[in-house]
């Protein structure tokens, strides 16, 4: 899946901002196999602006970070299995470019916003996917190297049998985390104790 995503963010002129070393890919089990439901999501690892923290009331709360390798990660994409690789090819790359289109162009830990009322998939999610099949068609289109994602063209357990298994990344959702009410407390204090 790693090659797969290096691969469309080179070739793909709208989603060129990625930098895949500083994306987090995962994978969760579904808890059915029925085709319906979360196919895969991308979580953002920085609040709106690229910011680190957001203040809630009286907490400032963080976004838990991971770093791999001595690089933070500023997204995490996780694959809903075995769901996601039951669908069709072409939807199985549809589903991998509108994640990644979720990114967002400054590639700051934010996701993509859209003017209006619906900023994630804009007004109309249909008409977003039938964007992101525009998008997979046009990368398909003379690809010099369809082996970089020929193994999309199984189902799971086609591909279980195959290569006697399927591994992958288990990352648990990213937790909001407080940091700074301990710190406003503590100067509150210092200025409460602090002579005339």
């Amino acid at each position: 899946m790693r090659e797969v995503c290096e691969d469309i963010t080179a070739r793909c002129e709208a989603l060129r901002h990625i930098r895949m070393p500083a994306v987090l890919l995962s994978f969760t089990p579904s808890r059915n196999r029925s085709l319906y439901g979360l196919q895969a999501r991308v979580t953002p690892l920085r609040f709106r602006g690229g910011r680190l923290t957001r203040r809630q009331g009286s907490v400032e709360y963080q976004v838990q970070r991971f770093h791999v390798d001595g690089v933070e990660m500023l997204y995490v994409v996780t694959f809903c299995l075995p769901r996601f690789l039951d669908q069709s090819f072409e939807e199985k790359l549809v589903t991998v470019f509108h994640e990644l289109y979720h990114i967002s162009p400054a590639f700051d830990g934010d996701l993509r916003r859209h003017p209006g009322r619906y900023a994630v998939h804009s007004h109309s999610k249909d008409r977003y996917d039938a964007h992101m099949t525009e998008l997979v068609r046009e990368y398909l289109a003379d690809h010099p190297d369809p082996d970089v994602f020929d193994f999309l063209r199984h189902g799971y357990q086609r591909l279980w049998d195959r290569y006697g298994g399927i591994s992958g990344v288990v990352v648990p959702r990213p937790k909001l985390l407080p940091v700074g009410w301990a710190s406003d407390r503590a100067a509150a204090r210092n200025q409460e104790n602090k002579p005339g």
